[in-house]
């Protein structure tokens, strides 16, 4: 009864344009999303044509991307986590280790942001600082800064 769109599908270039006009993606992670979309007519060697083709246009970039990351995720989560998110995407190790630079510095700080929207009084107890201290490393920060920013506040007290 009804009739299928007969609207031709689009072609991998587009679609690549479409997503690289929402968000920066990393070359990996554009190159996953448009295997999906690779017909019998064509092979993953036009999705790696395409990928190289906007890396030297400047339209896709890692670096970009990591930069990206990195700014999103830095009020939310620790730099093990971030870094862990980076290497799926499939970032080189170098840009990675710039990143661990720049979240390093900041580290301490977010935590404590963090720490605070989440806990409004510092651990009282053994099972408190205990139960607060898994938040804090499930969001990915290192036992150092867990303990610094824990102590603190009971230090505040």
């Amino acid at each position: 009864m009804f009739k299928k769109s007969s609207a031709p599908e689009k072609p991998l270039r587009q679609r690549a344009l479409e997503y690289l006009g929402k968000r920066e993606y990393s070359y990996k992670e554009l190159g996953q999303k448009l295997k999906s979309y690779l017909d019998e007519n064509e092979d993953a060697d036009s999705i790696t044509a395409i990928l190289d083709d906007f890396k030297t246009r400047g339209w896709l970039s890692d670096a970009r991307f990591t930069e990206q990351m990195v700014h999103a995720r830095r009020a939310k989560f620790g730099s093990s986590k971030i870094v862990h998110e980076l290497r799926e995407k499939g970032i080189e190790s170098t840009l990675i280790e710039g990143a661990i630079e720049q979240l390093k510095e900041t580290e301490l700080a977010s935590a404590k942001e963090i720490w605070q929207k989440k806990y409004k009084n510092a651990p009282a107890n053994r099972d408190e600082w205990a139960k607060q201290a898994r938040f804090l490393q499930s969001r990915g920060f290192g036992f150092d800064t867990i303990k610094k920013v824990l102590n603190l506040q009971t230090d505040d007290d």
